[in-house]
């Protein structure tokens, strides 16, 4: 989780700040990302999508990730859970829950969705106060410079 913590901090000024990075089945690190959406003006730049797909180019097995793992700063979207399933991760590892997009337990639970046919192992939480710390020091600065706007 560490290390998605700091791939965090590659998120563009205006990108939410989450981090995720996939290991080989050996705890190899295949890739990293952070969000970028804004940066780019690309919809589906989460930290997970970016990831998956460079781990995928680089693990070799076309785009499937088996026994490996993603570990994320925030519970992912509905978006990227999809992503994740589709991939065929076999571990998800994720910091804070996300109450309002959270697609891995807290709004939806795509991931382990008993009609599909892949369901990664997902473990919630780790290091949760740390990704809650990177969201509410993005949010206040966001919120303070608005207010300094007007």
């Amino acid at each position: 989780m560490r290390a998605a913590l700091d791939a965090a901090s590659l998120s563009g000024a205006d990108d939410v700040p989450i981090g995720a990075v996939v290991y080989d089945p050996e705890g190899v690190e295949l890739a990293r990302a952070a969000n970028h959406r804004e940066a780019d003006g690309d919809p589906t730049a989460h930290a997970e999508v970016l990831a998956l797909r460079a781990a995928a180019a680089a693990f070799g097995d076309g785009w499937r990730l088996p026994g490996c793992t993603l570990v994320v700063t925030v519970e992912p979207c509905t978006m990227c859970a999809g992503a994740i399933t589709l991939s065929r991760v076999g571990r998800l590892v994720f910091g804070a829950w996300e109450p309002k997009t959270g697609a891995v337990g807290s709004l939806w639970d795509v991931v382990r969705d008993p009609r599909l046919t892949h369901r990664p192992e997902v473990i919630g939480g780790v290091l949760a106060d740390d990704a809650i710390h990177l969201m509410r020091e993005f949010f206040a600065v966001r919120r303070e410079t608005r207010q300094t706007r007007r």
